[in-house]
């Protein structure tokens, strides 16, 4: 199993320094944001634009997630441990069940195949 790791990039120093703001006014509209295996444990990302970006595999133990918007981010492989939740949107794929097992039991996110 993958460990989470910091990334060498500026948007997650942003990001990971909880400069949320920064990171919403320099990311690039017109591509995705590779984020995978990323470290979020522990980060308010409450105002975050998380539009575009990649969290496959991603740790969020004890993250504050209320309110985001993930429908257009990449989840599955995450991990939301003892994460806040309250308000989020999650992309269509993961159920209310998967969700749930990973903030308490820190299960990685598995999307449900149609």
């Amino acid at each position: 199993m993958s460990q989470p790791k910091q990334l060498d990039s500026p948007l997650y120093a942003l990001v990971h320094g909880e400069n949320v703001r920064g990171f919403n006014n320099e990311r690039p509209q017109d591509s995705q944001i590779d984020f995978r295996g990323g470290d979020f444990r522990g980060l308010d990302l409450r105002l975050l634009n998380a539009s575009g970006i990649d969290f496959t595999d991603a740790y969020f133990r004890a993250a504050d997630l209320r309110g985001l918007d993930l429908r257009e981010s990449k989840m599955e492989g995450a991990s939301l441990a003892h994460a806040q939740i309250s308000g989020a949107y999650f992309p269509p794929e993961l159920s209310a069940d998967e969700i749930l097992m990973s903030v308490n039991f820190g299960t990685r996110l598995r999307y449900r195949t149609r």
